[in-house]
């Protein structure tokens, strides 16, 4: 989908992944919604970054598990460039470092809630404007998951790698039903990645066992999500893009 002036909503797109993302796809045409919960200035950075490279983007603030929220930006987006292409589902949470047996409910509700609730609110929203059977024109949908949704993740982190087993499942069930109304959807599983999500001194101290030897930076990912969102990418539905370094 190379289309000159697609639009893109990018959730959690203030920092890491998801400005990374919002940047490069500006860069490459999309007119870009930058998402955001709490950071105001971050987004504002993001946006103004976008705008002094020559792009078209603004920011929004909203909570993806709120579903308010999330109808009242799409529609806003909606009137602002008068469609939606694209979303790229990357607002999430990492948690903290529990064991199961520590955890309290209040922690996994919110994992929950944020990491495939809202995730899966926002691409509800994005199809039901986008969907050919809607009188849509058809777009992509690239969600963010983890490898850690594969591998169970690395100690004291089973909530969050629960909730990316979730985004996984759901996004391979979201692919199949949707591919018949012009809908690509696909998910990026990053490894170890330099965002500040990670705990200090974290990445640090592991990414010697990265087999490529290091840990990616947010632009890297970026590269796979971008590329998902374009017509190179056309056969791809239900695919599961893992950028680990061989981890």
């Amino acid at each position: 989908m190379d289309r000159t002036n697609g639009v893109l909503v990018v959730t959690g797109a203030s920092r890491g992944i998801g400005a990374a993302t919002a940047r490069r796809a500006a860069a490459r045409g999309w007119r870009v919604c930058v998402n955001y919960r709490t950071d105001a200035a971050a987004a504002e950075r993001v946006v103004a970054a976008i705008r002094d490279d020559g792009g078209d983007a603004f920011e929004v603030r909203a909570d993806t598990a709120d579903e308010a929220a999330v109808i009242a930006m799409f529609d806003t987006v909606a009137e602002r460039y008068g469609r939606i292409d694209a979303l790229v589902a990357n607002a999430g949470t990492y948690g903290t470092a529990r064991r199961v047996a520590d955890l309290p409910v209040a922690e996994m509700r919110q994992m929950l809630e944020t990491n495939v609730l809202g995730l899966m609110i926002c691409a509800r929203e994005a199809v039901r404007r986008m969907s050919t059977r809607s009188g849509g024109a058809g777009g992509r949908i690239v969600t963010v998951s983890s490898v850690a949704g594969m591998n169970g993740g690395s100690g004291q982190r089973t909530h969050y790698a629960a909730s990316k087993g979730a985004v996984n499942a759901f996004t391979l069930g979201l692919a199949k039903e949707v591919a018949g109304e012009g809908i690509n959807v696909n998910t990026v599983s990053p490894g170890l990645t330099w965002t500040d999500m990670n705990p200090p001194g974290r990445l640090e101290a592991i990414e010697h066992t990265v087999p490529i030897g290091r840990a990616a930076q947010p632009e890297e990912i970026a590269a796979g999500i971008v590329w998902l969102l374009s017509d190179e990418a056309s056969y791809c539905v239900g695919a599961n893009l893992t950028m680990s370094g061989g981890r």
